[in-house]
């Protein structure tokens, strides 16, 4: 007989029977089950997995768990829990060896919950994400010392109570998403790995500064109405840092008033900002403050971050790149270079489209001379021109520094977004001496391309977005691109697809959308070996000039 067995969506009313001897997986989700009562069930004893989710489940009887002795996983979610859960909790006092619980979405109070596991000793991941649960009282978890993953997302928890977390001396997961929490201070779980605080109402957060470091990898504080940089003190194993969504508008201290929060706490009392906040997360390596209320990219903020690869600062308010001092100076006019032993930060990937951006100081690549990949779309940036041929070298007409950004010599830069930048004209070799791979210059209207506007990128450029630009033919001129095989020319007005392609083995090619009546025998010829996808819809393409498709 098989030892895995799934009834799921069968139209269960009842308990299977006669499934045979030694099954021990044991899948019943999705039928209308409304109670697990059985007098004699021996062929199930050797059963250590059993799924009941999206049942109407409501009674579970000591009789039927007393014949599971050997069962490890058991899944309820998605069912009506809380009608019985005194008899029921009672009769989860036999699942002596369950691992593995989940009771997500049952209506479950924070008493019921704390009922149902009041006598699991052996647990280690529970799941009572989706209830009513409004607290987190002292002891709730004392008779589960040995849990590791708890997720409580999806609740309406607006209290934890001092020692709720004490005896989880090997808690490593919390998921405490979707609550209603304002307050998180004296935080004092040093052993957590991965701390999800996601969509509640945080206006502030405050780790306990102990003897002991914190193992915390991954924190998620994102959607909620934190004014400032969380104090993170002897967090040195973070990671992964998210704070997207809040209200943060300086990531300088003392840049906040406690009277600035919306609720009082006694916790405001002692908050003071520390000079260096982000002084210990020294293996942060993805850090995102997108949706933030920042005016300035502060240089020296993420000087300590030393491993920091990842940064994003999208849909803030950003109009300058400064080089603030921690010590409160301001200099967001100054654009002079700066040594790299000050300015040098590691990131790789920079995301800061969204913003009002007018133009990047000449300090500002320098600064970043690991960066391969940035996105500065919805901003208002005018690419400046460079002088130096394709083959390298040649004089460079310095940026301005108020008016234009010079995107050349970057020799990292791989992937770089400018769409929606209100761009008018691309000057010549405006991206030489980099090792673009990718660029977007799409939903930049009347955008004129001549042809040596991408000079440099011909051995490199791999994909190409021009989509959106309202282009004519005398607006856009490419030269041979070898290596380019994405190209996207939609929503423009093209009769004449420019004659630089047909050099190029493109597999995907998109001019939906233009002016097209037919494509030029060049491009029949070249194309075809090469070719995976093509896009021609809404063109007014002649009958006689279609034999090709």
């Amino acid at each position: 007989s098989p030892t895995k067995v799934s009834c799921k969506g069968a139209g269960l009313r009842k308990f299977p029977k006669e499934l045979g001897q030694g099954v021990k997986y044991l899948e019943l989700s999705n039928n209308f089950i409304q109670n697990l009562s059985s007098s004699r069930m021996p062929e199930f004893g050797q059963l250590e997995y059993l799924d009941v989710c999206f049942n109407q489940l409501e009674a579970v009887s000591a009789t039927t768990l007393a014949q599971l002795p050997q069962l490890r996983s058991l899944l309820l979610g998605s069912n009506h829990l809380d009608r019985n859960y005194v008899a029921n909790g009672q009769a989860f006092r036999l699942l002596r060896n369950i691992e593995v619980l989940d009771l997500s979405a049952n209506n479950l109070e924070s008493h019921m919950a704390g009922w149902y596991i009041s006598n699991l000793t052996r647990l280690r991941t529970l799941d009572l994400s989706g209830n009513r649960m409004t607290r987190l009282p002292a002891g709730i978890f004392w008779s589960t010392p040995w849990l590791r993953e708890l997720d409580l997302s999806n609740n309406y928890i607006m209290e934890i109570e001092e020692g709720a977390f004490e005896a989880l001396e090997e808690l490593e997961v919390v998921n405490l998403a979707l609550n209603s929490l304002h307050c998180i201070s004296g935080f004092s779980l040093t052993q957590l790995r991965v701390l999800n605080l996601s969509y509640n109402a945080l206006e502030l957060f405050v780790l306990e500064e102990g003897a002991e470091p914190y193992l915390l990898q991954v924190l998620d504080l994102s959607h909620n109405r934190l004014l400032s940089f969380p104090e993170l003190p002897k967090a040195h194993y973070l990671t992964h840092l998210n704070l997207s969504n809040n209200l943060i508008a300086s990531l300088l201290p003392g840049s906040h008033h406690p009277g600035e929060f919306v609720l009082r706490y006694e916790e405001m009392a002692r908050f003071n900002r520390t000079l260096h906040p982000t002084a210990g997360l020294t293996h942060v390596a993805d850090l995102d403050l997108s949706n933030n209320r920042l005016q300035l990219f502060p240089f020296t903020f993420f000087h300590s971050l030393g491993s920091l690869h990842s940064l994003s600062l999208a849909v803030n308010c950003l109009q300058d790149i400064a080089r603030e001092s921690l010590a409160g100076g301001m200099e967001p006019g100054d654009r002079s270079p700066m040594s790299p032993e000050r300015a040098t930060l590691s990131v790789r990937s920079l995301d800061l489209h969204g913003n009002a951006i007018h133009v990047l100081p000449r300090w500002f690549f320098s600064s970043l001379p690991q960066l391969e990949a940035l996105d500065l779309g919805s901003n208002s940036l005018q690419p400046c021109e460079s002088q130096g041929s394709h083959q390298g070298g040649g004089s460079r007409v310095p940026a301005p520094g108020d008016t234009c950004t010079p995107f050349y010599n970057v020799p990292r830069l791989k992937h770089l977004s400018l769409c929606k930048n209100n761009i008018i004209r691309l000057h010549p070799y405006a991206f030489n001496q980099t090792s673009l791979l990718s660029l977007d210059l799409s939903g930049n209207k009347d955008l004129f391309v001549p042809k040596e506007a991408l000079g440099g990128l011909e051995f490199t450029l791999q994909k190409l977005s021009l989509r959106g630009n309202q282009m004519d033919n005398s607006k856009v001129e490419l030269p041979c691109l070898d290596t380019l095989k994405v190209l996207d020319l939609s929503g423009n007005n093209l009769s004449l697809l420019p004659t630089g392609l047909f050099c190029s083995s493109l597999e995907s090619l998109d001019v939906s959308n233009n002016n097209l009546r037919t494509l030029e025998k060049p491009a029949l010829v070249s194309w075809p070996p090469s070719l995976k996808g093509m896009s021609v819809a809404g063109n007014p393409f002649s009958c006689c000039s279609l034999a090709w498709l």
